[in-house]
């Protein structure tokens, strides 16, 4: 995960473990005798050493892969951690939560692993907590080990949807992050999206969207989610009935990274193909032009398609034109243009129709350049 904990608590710095896990480091001697030693521990019948050994597990497995792999012996004593603890006994649980949070850091095995083992109904139980650590710890427990295809099912069949919207409604800011990219990640299993859409998550996605960083994870899987949700005629209507809704898709359009940029123009193309004359004005009003007219040069060839096919459903006459007015982009965006209320709008998109226009031909004469290259013979 990406994302760092605003916590003040004593589990403030999980996030920052588990996101930091990259390195595949060599375990040096006293590693391996740390491993040897929290394995031991982990197994005692005393709690107090159950807790010092999740520390240990939770410290070794923060940046080494070999440790997460030593250490997977670990994954079901630290389990069964979790069903003892409760409210009561915090520290026993958020031990055991993030010593399992960093083992299954890109480590398929143990992501499995742990749900196997009976992670989820502990951490589900969690969710509904009084303690906000435990809640906080849960989510971000469910949005690593969603990042498993395998285990997607599994946590599908829970009440873990439900309870992961209203930790995106009620939530601190890193839950809520934690939350929509864990809704994000089980998505992608089929039935899920229903599932999701009944307990209406698209107003407290847009009012995340509106604060998060354009260009962050959290802007890119809100709008994955989004462009997903508004294939339903559900997901359509309560994103054009947010407030702000529309404009929040757009202003990621315009500022968000390659890919939230993709999933923006899908979201909105799929609102105008399902119903060109309920959405056209809408998404127009927005502004939406210039951004759609940087993304046909320099977006990702799929936005650059789905760019376009917007810019066509969004001109004023839906039929092409004649041969005399060919189907060209510039007399597409010209059409829109001349729609367009207000001066400062207009002149934006003219000026990038320009850019663009510059654009596509210093591409063109690059490529006409290569290809002379490539077919001037080579003297002999």
């Amino acid at each position: 995960m990406n994302s760092s904990s605003s916590s003040s608590s004593s589990s403030s710095s999980s996030h920052t473990h588990y996101s930091t896990s990259s390195s595949d480091t060599d375990t040096p001697p006293s590693s391996s005798a740390a491993v040897r030693r929290a394995l031991r521990l982990i197994q005692s019948e005393d709690l107090s050493l159950k807790i010092e050994a999740a520390k240990d597990i939770r410290r070794l497995t923060k940046t080494s892969q070999r440790c997460r792999r030593q250490l997977a012996d670990a994954v079901k004593p630290l389990v069964c951690m979790l069903r003892v603890g409760d409210d009561d006994s915090v520290e026993l649980s958020e031990s055991a939560l993030l010593a399992l949070l960093n083992l299954a850091v890109k480590d398929e095995k143990n992501k499995i692993s742990i749900v196997e083992a009976g992670a989820l109904e502990p951490i589900i139980s969690f969710l509904k907590s009084q303690n906000s650590i435990l809640r906080e710890c849960a989510t971000a427990s469910l949005l690593t080990l969603s990042a498993s295809t395998t285990n997607r099912q599994v946590i599908s069949d829970t009440s873990a949807i439900p309870l992961l919207v209203d930790i995106l409604r009620n939530g601190n800011t890193q839950a809520k992050i934690d939350a929509v990219i864990a809704l994000s990640n089980l998505s992608t299993h089929s039935n899920n999206l229903d599932m999701i859409l009944k307990t209406n998550p698209i107003p407290s996605m847009v009012s995340l969207l509106k604060t998060c960083k354009k260009s962050s994870k959290t802007a890119e899987k809100c709008c994955a989610l989004i462009e997903s949700l508004v294939g339903f005629h559900e997901g359509r209507t309560a994103l054009t009935s947010e407030e702000g809704g529309i404009l929040a898709v757009v202003e990621v359009l315009e500022n968000g990274s390659l890919q939230s940029r993709e999933h923006a123009v899908g979201a909105l193309l799929t609102l105008c193909q399902s119903d060109r004359f309920k959405y056209r004005e809408p998404i127009l009003r927005e502004g939406v032009i210039p951004g759609l007219l940087e993304l046909t040069v320099q977006g990702t060839p799929k936005s650059q398609s789905k760019a376009r096919a917007l810019l066509c459903l969004l001109r004023d006459a839906p039929y092409p034109r004649s041969e005399l007015q060919p189907d060209t982009l510039e007399n597409i965006v010209c059409n829109i243009i001349s729609q367009i209320d207000g001066d400062e709008q207009s002149g934006k998109a003219k000026k990038m129709l320009a850019e663009m226009v510059q654009v596509s031909m210093e591409q063109s004469l690059r490529q006409l350049q290569q290809r002379a290259l490539v077919c001037t013979p080579t003297p002999k």
